[in-house]
């Protein structure tokens, strides 16, 4: 994953729509489990309730239903555990209750446009070609929506969508979810009635979860030791017969306090901010946080300067519309109407927005962690998804890409689909009001979603 600094105009960000190729998809099926085990490190998928969705599959190919495929995000290897939920888990349980189902079993999706600038063209042609549409986050994308609101109510496949709008790297903590799934169910809905159509709109929460085959302390403990010789600790010292969990905890509070020191002295230094006191407190992770929640803070602060963006809010509300105001920078539509010496003058503004963008990518990486996950439950997961973001971060600032993410030991995924949402149900409401039946579906999904994250 490549996120260097970009000093050169590029051509504008197109939407990049659908264009579904069955032979893609048959080549990317065939090369599936190979890129589950060897690339992504899963060595075994459980799915449960999957007959649920191939009954709401059958209804959808009889043109009873539209479906909204609603999935947790806690890693980027999600879309390939939803694969393997849809290519072979749902056909499997559909032999298995003798439900008739059409092949291919698949799905259109919607991904970030962003990915295919950090993961490459060939990775936004792949994705047009196995039916996903892109979308632009950071601004009202009415292209991207359009398509996305076509493809539900007309296309030949249900949608998939991350409600949570990115990843967050943890398992078993969940972002706040966006509206915008909500939204386009409703939209659906009001397109299915302005055509006279009987259909009903469903979406179905899909809870997934990482776990380690066995537990890899011995590679934790050799990560915890590589990032404390980034930042120059040495090795800890403790009380004999201290318990190797208590031990690593030290460790981990110990790396997040000294890089959170060195990033609150960076920007005191070099961009003149001035920290407000802290309320003293005795809890040292809730002190941690509220350190963590003033820098990221700042960190805003200096990117929203530049761009003269008013902070307004959650913080990933900030981070979206800070990457656009970039993007508008970098990716110029009056790109080919520019002299030699305007191109040269625009490289000075791309060069200058993507660093300024930088301070936005430090929160986007970190703005999920809490000071208390680890603490509240000291698993190898948890310590794991921990540590992988403060490396992140780390290799981040040290070399300027995040690349490959150190090989922590085999995982397992659990995909667990829950109990559809019924959409109809709730036209009335909307008709009343738009923003409260909104509202109230994002909480409900909100709601299907922790509860299939804790069972």
């Amino acid at each position: 994953m490549s996120e260097s600094i970009i000093d050169r105009i590029q051509p504008p960000l197109n939407h990049l729509p659908p264009q579904f190729n069955p032979w893609v998809l048959r080549s990317i099926q065939f090369v599936l489990p190979w890129w589950l085990r060897y690339r992504c490190g899963i060595s075994k998928v459980e799915t449960h309730n999957v007959e649920n969705l191939a009954r709401l599959y059958r209804q959808f190919q009889q043109r009873q239903i539209r479906l909204l495929l609603a999935f947790r995000h806690p890693s980027t290897n999600d879309p390939f555990s939803m694969a393997h939920l849809l290519w072979n888990a749902v056909p499997k349980a559909a032999k298995r209750e003798k439900i008739a189902l059409k092949s291919p079993v698949h799905c259109h999706f919607m991904y970030d446009r962003g990915i295919a600038l950090w993961a490459g063209k060939m990775t936004g042609n792949l994705f047009s070609r196995l039916g996903g549409t892109s979308i632009q986050r950071g601004k009202l994308d009415r292209e991207g929506l359009k398509c996305a609101r076509n493809l539900l109510v007309d296309g030949r496949f249900p949608l998939a969508l991350a409600p949570e709008g990115g990843v967050n790297d943890h398992s078993e903590l969940m972002s706040p979810l966006e509206p915008g799934l909500a939204q386009l169910a409703f939209w659906c809905l009001d397109d299915l009635y302005k055509a006279n159509r009987e259909e009903q709109v469903a979406i179905v929460p899909i809870g997934i979860r990482y776990s380690f085959v066995q537990p890899p302390w011995e590679k934790v403990d050799a990560l915890l030791t590589t990032l404390e010789n980034d930042l120059n600790l040495a090795p800890i010292s403790v009380p004999a017969n201290t318990p190797p969990e208590m031990i690593r905890y030290r460790q981990l509070l110990r790396i997040g306090q000294a890089l959170l020191g060195l990033m609150e002295a960076f920007y005191v230094q070099f961009y003149d901010i001035t920290f407000p006191e802290l309320p003293e407190v005795e809890d040292v992770n809730q002190a941690f946080s509220q350190r963590l929640h003033r820098l990221l803070e700042a960190a805003l602060n200096v990117s929203e300067s530049y761009f003269k963006i008013t902070p307004k809010g959650t913080f990933l509300d900030r981070c979206r519309r800070l990457e656009q105001a970039g993007w508008e920078r970098i990716y110029r539509s009056d790109i080919d109407t520019l002299s030699p010496v305007e191109c040269g003058l625009g490289n000075w503004i791309a060069e200058e927005a993507s660093l300024r963008m930088g301070h936005m990518r430090i929160v986007e990486r970190v703005c999920a962690v809490t000071g208390k996950y680890v603490r509240e439950k000291q698993t190898a997961e948890r310590f794991a998804e921990t540590l992988l973001i403060l490396w992140k971060v780390i290799n981040w600032i040290k070399t300027g890409i995040v690349g490959d993410r150190p090989d922590l030991g085999a995982q397992a995924a659990a995909l667990t689909v829950g109990e559809p949402l019924w959409v109809n149900e709730r036209w009335s409401q909307y008709k009343k009001s738009r923003r409260n039946a909104v509202s109230e579906l994002t909480q409900d999904l909100q709601t299907a979603l922790q509860e299939l994250m804790d069972s």
